[in-house]
Parts: C-alpha cells; structure tokens; sequence
C-alpha cells in the first residue's frame, strides 16, 4: 500500500514537472494567483544576498557577490598611465563584463555572450551618471601621471537578473579598492612599489604617502523587476526572465536620487507600473549602507537584511 502511494506521488511529480516544461507561462500565472512564486517566494520578495570582500589577493580591490544563484566576481586592477591632456588631473576607468561558458549552458565556448558587451556599457554608463567616483582621486602627478583602474567582472552563475549582481559586485570592489604607493624611479617613471621597499636603509621618495581608500560619493544600486499583468515580480531568475519579457530595471544611488531606468523591449508600460517598481525599490534603499570599513561578515548581514 505505501509502495502504491510512493508511486502515485513521483507520478504527480513528473506530471507537474513536464506541465511546467510545456507550459511554462500558464504554470506560473496559477502561482501568480496566489501571489508567490513556484519556489515559495513571494512576488515581492528578492533572493538572499551575500558580499564577501576582498577574495582576490592579487588583485588592488575585489568582491564576490551572490544574489541567490547568481553569482559575479569583480576584480580591480590599477595601473599608472599619462593622462589625456583635456583631463590632467584625472585618472581612468575601464570596465569589462565577461562570461565564461561555465556560468550557463546557453554560453558556449568561441562564441561570446551578446548581452556582456551590453552589460558592460550599462555599467560604465551608471557608475559614470552616478558620479559615484571622482577621477581626481585616481591623478599622482598632474598631466604626468594618474591611475588607470581596470575592473573586470566574471559572471560564474547566470541565473538571472546579471546587471544587478554586476553592479553589486562592482561598487563592493570600489569600496574594498585601496591605491597603492607609488615612486619615482631614476628614470623620472611614476611606478608602482611595495611596501617592504618603503622600508629599511633606502627608503624611496613616495608620491603619496600612505595607502588609501577611494571616497566614494554615492554608491549606485539596482533593483530589476518584472512586469506581468497587474504583477510585479521582484529579482526574476533566468526561468522567470525567459517566460515573461517584460521588465524594468531601476537604479537610484545611495541618496535615493533616480540614476537610470532601463527596459529593453516588452509590453508598453503605464507610468504607474513605473512609479510601483521605483516606490518598492526605494524601500530598499537600506543597501547602499555599504561600506567597506566594515567586516565582511557585517556587510553581508546587512544586505541580507536589506534585500529581503
């Protein structure tokens, strides 16, 4: 009799599970009518959020982040150049968005993603908007030498919702990001230095004296929502993004202030729908608490807490 029962239930199982493979909209909208997702989260809700600082030893600034399975890790990597001569006093930015064919299975090897240059340029665009660095932190000797900060993201898990995680992960290794000591060498090069060579009988004349963090102004965060009849559904995963296309992703900086709206395609939206996604995301807004002289441990708690 129980073997029966056992073999009833995983018969149900596999009947509900291809009804979701074959009609993968329809099984949703049932959920959406009792307001929660096929995995128990409600529709407002976003996935647990972890930052862990500092992964990358090598590198001058670095942060893993998760935001349910999506996982990003940014790396940061400050090399000296001569400023352009209409900005003396100002250092660089470089950013690049990669994903490898581990991170999904739609990625394959020899053939880049399409969407990372995409992704790229949007994150270029909002920590430039957002003025979240000033350039003239990055200059050492003005029209002679200034930083030249590469950051590069690797996207290891895609499941969904990859902007999102990107900009996490990118504001997370600008706060962990300390510039190091430079010098000048005998052949008048601003050049990078250790600090063991600070020290002992030959000290070297340093350009700037101690190691330090950038002041960041505002840190930008973005919330990505999804738009389906009279639903919204919070932080979407891959399946949730590749049944519904419509949605939005708002971006406001630490001030509350609105820096970008982005919707690729999908349904014309009303500007209530707007308005709803930027209301839910600014109660949020206890995210951009960020702070890199905290532990890593604290900062987590605190986007955790803030994003659930």
């Amino acid at each position: 009799m129980e073997s029966s029962k056992g073999t009833e239930g995983l018969a149900g199982e596999i009947e509900v599970e291809a009804y979701r493979r074959l009609f993968p909209l329809p099984f949703y909208e049932r959920h959406l009518l009792e307001s929660v997702r096929p995995d128990a989260r409600p529709l407002n809700r976003a996935r647990d959020t972890t930052v862990a600082l500092g992964p990358v030893a090598s590198a001058d600034g670095s942060a893993l982040v998760k935001i349910g399975d999506t996982t990003m890790l940014a790396a940061i990597k400050l090399e000296v150049m001569i400023p352009s001569a209409d900005a003396p006093d100002e250092g660089s930015l470089a950013i690049e968005f990669h994903m490898p064919p581990i991170c999904s299975p739609s990625v394959r090897s020899g053939r880049p993603a399409e969407v990372a240059p995409v992704i790229s340029q949007r994150l270029s665009d909002v920590i430039t908007s957002s003025e979240m660095i000033n350039l003239n932190e990055l200059s050492l000797i003005s029209g002679k030498a200034a930083w030249m900060a590469y950051l590069d993201i690797y996207c290891l898990n895609a499941d969904g919702c990859l902007f999102d995680a990107a900009l996490l992960s990118a504001v997370a290794a600008f706060s962990h990001l300390q510039i190091p000591l430079v010098s000048v060498n005998d052949d008048g090069r601003v050049v990078a230095v250790s600090g063991e060579l600070t020290e002992g009988k030959s000290k070297l004349e340093l350009v700037n004296k101690e190691k330090r963090k950038l002041s960041l102004r505002s840190k930008p965060f973005s919330l990505t929502c999804i738009l389906h009849e009279k639903y919204i559904l919070a932080d979407p995963n891959s399946e949730e993004e590749s049944i519904m296309d419509t949605f939005v992703t708002v971006v406001l900086d630490s001030w509350g202030q609105l820096v970008s709206i982005y919707k690729p395609g999908g349904a014309v939206l009303a500007n209530m729908s707007t308005i709803k996604v930027i209301d839910y995301y600014s109660k949020k807004s206890v995210v951009a608490q960020l702070h890199a002289d905290k532990p890593p441990k604290e900062v987590t708690s605190e986007v955790q807490k803030s994003l659930s």
